[in-house]
Formats: structure tokens, sequence, C-alpha cells
């Protein structure tokens, strides 16, 4: 044990020398602690007897605290306050009434958040914290009970379930699609605003411009311009406002397409190999409440992959 734990009075009578100290008396201490005066009086003396100097000024019908007291009482108030609120903290994960989800910033505001009132109107006692992030975070270290991955097959961890996969096509606004400026041809890019997603690490290059023009066999192509995102819902929105075309995933913008606040005019779209995986916390697996909200997950995917999907596939990568 570290010499400065032994040397520690318990936590039982830091606690009745806090009580007194903070109501200067030992009979309104006893009360707040449901025991009696002369217990209290006992943990005072005999932390004073630990330590070695006296921690109150005893007078007629008063109690002042000495020098010594009034440090011992600023470092124990703060310590128990310290420990009450990390015991609040844990009591509160514990009881299941937060659920934290995290996933891409990009899936998050584009999918999940969209879709989140059905299931606040079926359980809305879960409290959901959306920890939207494009780093693989640790679950387990940051306490998060439920993760999206997009990733590879191959880089899906042990025990992830399969969302769903995507595909890559170009969107836009339909108040970008003019007569002087059509989109029905890959050649017709070359009279549009291109708006790229490029993630400062450079980690998405299936959503480059660059890529799905190769694959295309059209390297050569020039557009009208060009507009640059670090976030890839800032770039979905970018096109919703009519300032370009975005490479859109069939998962994030197919609402979109649905509600008519995109198009997609060009009729081939491109499979790429990434999904999304649905990972759980070893730690929160058991939760009822992290166990409905992945059945409630799993119901809006397979709604998802169901949804009519009528253009042609070609492979991407």
């Amino acid at each position: 044990m570290h010499e400065g734990r032994r040397n520690l009075p318990s936590l039982d009578l830091l606690r009745g020398f806090e009580a007194a100290a903070r109501n200067l008396s030992f009979t309104r201490a006893a009360a707040e602690l449901f025991v009696t005066q002369s217990a209290v009086s006992r943990q005072v003396k005999a932390i004073e007897d630990h330590l070695g100097v006296a921690l109150f000024a005893r007078r007629h019908r008063a109690l002042l605290l000495t020098e010594a007291g009034h440090e011992l009482y600023r470092a124990t108030a703060q310590a128990l306050r310290q420990l009450g609120d990390a015991a609040n903290k844990i009591r509160d994960r514990g009881a299941g009434h937060t659920l934290t989800v995290t996933a891409t910033i990009g899936f998050a505001s584009l999918w999940l958040i969209p879709r989140l009132a059905d299931f606040r109107n079926r359980r809305p006692d879960i409290d959901i914290r959306i920890a939207a992030d494009n780093r693989m975070v640790d679950l387990e270290r940051e306490g998060i009970e439920v993760a999206v991955r997009y990733c590879m097959p191959k880089a899906a961890p042990p025990g992830a379930i399969k969302l769903f996969g995507e595909a890559v096509l170009p969107v836009c606004s339909p108040k970008s699609v003019t007569r002087a400026a059509p989109l029905a041809q890959p050649e017709d890019l070359r009279r549009h605003v291109l708006l790229h997603y490029e993630r400062p690490d450079g980690a998405t290059p299936w959503l480059s411009w660059t890529v799905w023009l190769e694959v295309m066999r059209m390297q050569s192509l020039r557009p009208a311009g060009a507009l640059r995102f670090s976030q890839y819902d800032q770039t979905i929105q970018a096109a919703i406002d009519g300032h370009g075309v975005a490479l859109g995933t069939t998962p994030l913008v197919r609402d979109l397409i649905k509600q008519g606040r995109l198009i997609a005019p060009l009729a081939k779209k491109f499979e790429s190999q990434r999904a999304s995986y649905l990972v759980i916390s070893s730690a929160a697996a058991e939760k009822a409440e992290v166990k409905e909200f992945t059945a409630w997950m799993l119901q809006q995917a397979k709604k998802e992959r169901r949804a009519p999907d009528r253009l042609a596939l070609k492979r991407l990568g």
C-alpha cells in the first residue's frame, strides 16, 4: 500500500469530521449522519489523535475550526464531493438511462439523426447521446455502448453485424440541371462545379472524383469549377443548396433523393466494397436498452436494403 494511504484516517471518520466542520456543530452533524452526537465527537477525537493536532477550538456553546481544521476541511470536502460525483456517474451509467452511439459525422448527420425520432417515439425513456467522430474510438475505454463502423469487410471487428453496403453515384439539386447546363451524360459534368469531399487524412479515395472519372475513362475532363470540403455532410449540403455535383453514397442520400432534394441524373452508379457495420461494446451487450436500440437499428437497415434500386451497378475498385 502507498505510504500516504496508510496515514489516512478512515472514510467514516472523515465523513463525520466534514459534517461537523461544515455545520460547526456535533449535534447537527449527528442528525445529518443519523448517528449520536457522542459518536461524531469520538470520530473527530480519533482524527485529532491520529494527526496529533486539534481540529476544533471548543468554546462554550460554540465550535470553531483551528487552522489545521480549516486545511483538512477544504481537502476533505473536495475529496468527498469528487467521490460523490464519480459514484453518481457510475450509477447513472449502470441504470442505463443514457445510451451513447458513435458513428462518422456524415453517417450521424445524414442517416442516423433523421431516423432517431422513430426510436424516441418507441422509447422516450432512453436518452441517446450521439458521439459523431471520424476517428475509430475505443468503445470500452471511452464508455460507448454502440458504434457504426464504416470499413472494408476485413477491417470489421469480431462480432460486427453488417448493416448495408453502399454504392457511389453523382447527385445534385434539381435546380442545378438546366437547359444551359444539362446532366444527362457523364461528359456533361464539364458544365458543372464538382463538390469534393477531402478528409485531411486522405482516408476516402473511393469518394474521390479523380477515381470516379478514372473508372469512367474521363481523366481529362475539366469541370466548370471545384469546391472542397473536409466533412461529408457539408459536401452533400452544398449539393442540396445547388452549388454543384457531389458523389453520394446510397445509404446516406437515398432519402434525400426520395424527398426530391437531390436527384441522381446519370444512369450508372458504382458499388463500393465498403459497408457499414454495427458494433456493440462487450460491457454493454446485455443491457436491455442496448438490445432494443440495436434491434431498431437492424430493422432500419433492413428497410434500407429493401429500398427500390433500379440503377445498374458496376463494381468500383
